[in-house]
């Protein structure tokens, strides 16, 4: 799996187009040939961007541990995946946002791209500036809450 490092403003075009910054790019350039997989994001009003290798992984573990025989997993399964678009990146470049996404996410001029370890989130940069302004109130305490009884040399 591509662990992906950065962030980075950019602008989508009239046509939902955004350029993927080269430094990006350059992290995903083994998978450029296989496109990439783009869909809401479950906690965040933006769009999670998943080269298709990484997107491969992620569901086959998902599956591994869910049965669709099992009314709330499969209900999970089905709003997971809603909305969910293949999506190519041009010769430009350029990768296109799906209106209905587009919409969901409040993306319409400015955003960023910013890389999450296993995939891009694409925020429209008002509320990407918003919610990591919430986050940055309390890091202290979140990185104690989540890593403080983690084993980072195991």
């Amino acid at each position: 799996m591509i662990s992906l490092q950065g962030e980075h403003t950019g602008r989508v075009d009239a046509k939902g187009r955004f350029l993927l910054p080269v430094a990006l790019k350059n992290q995903v350039s083994a998978s450029l040939n296989e496109g990439f997989v783009v869909k809401r994001s479950i906690f965040s009003p933006c769009l999670e961007l998943y080269p298709r290798s990484n997107w491969d992984e992620i569901s086959r573990k998902i599956i591994s541990k869910l049965n669709r025989f099992v009314k709330k997993h499969n209900d999970f399964i089905r709003a997971y995946n809603a909305g969910l678009k293949e999506v190519e990146i041009d010769s430009s470049g350029r990768i296109l946002i799906p209106r209905d996404l587009a919409v969901f996410a409040g993306i319409t001029g400015d955003i960023v791209i910013a890389a999450n370890m296993e995939c891009i989130e694409i925020w429209d940069k008002a509320k990407y500036e918003n919610v990591v302004s919430e986050t940055q109130t309390d890091i202290s305490g979140l990185a104690e809450e989540i890593l403080g009884s983690i084993n980072l040399n195991e």
